[in-house]
């Protein structure tokens, strides 16, 4: 059996977003009690991350460090039609990932106690965001 449902999200800029209870939802909605939930972000300039749900320090240490891998504005970027932030957000986005895969039994995502999936944004402002969630199972 398949099941699949397109999230819409608000992004105010920069950041990351928590989205393990709207992809939660979709998985128990579904039907299927043992698969596999698809996580897929329709942009490319946002990405999707499994981390730490407890401590909001380790999703801005790691904005930290994507910031020093990939940041605004370097003269040595040659895309940079929407901004100093364009060319940085789709670096961003293809060292980080634009798809998860979760297990799912129960009926409900497996994920560890200290993890969550967030929608991570890496423009500078405001978007909207589509996310794919594809449950195959039974």
């Amino acid at each position: 059996m398949t099941h699949q449902s397109i999230l819409q999200f608000s992004m105010s800029g920069r950041g990351t977003r928590n989205i393990t209870e709207a992809v939660a939802k979709v998985v128990a909605e579904s039907g299927i009690r043992t698969g596999l939930a698809q996580v897929f972000v329709q942009h490319t300039s946002c990405s999707l991350t499994i981390t730490e749900n407890a401590d909001p320090d380790v999703r801005r240490d790691l904005e930290t460090i994507l910031a020093r891998l990939a940041p605004d504005g370097d003269p040595a970027y040659r895309h940079d039609l929407e901004g100093d932030d364009d060319m940085a957000a789709h670096a961003r986005s293809v060292l980080t990932d634009s798809g998860l895969t979760i297990p799912v039994g129960g009926g409900r995502l497996l994920l560890g106690t200290w993890q969550g999936i967030y929608l991570w944004e890496h423009r500078t402002g405001a978007q909207m965001r589509r996310v794919v969630v594809t449950v195959l199972g039974d």
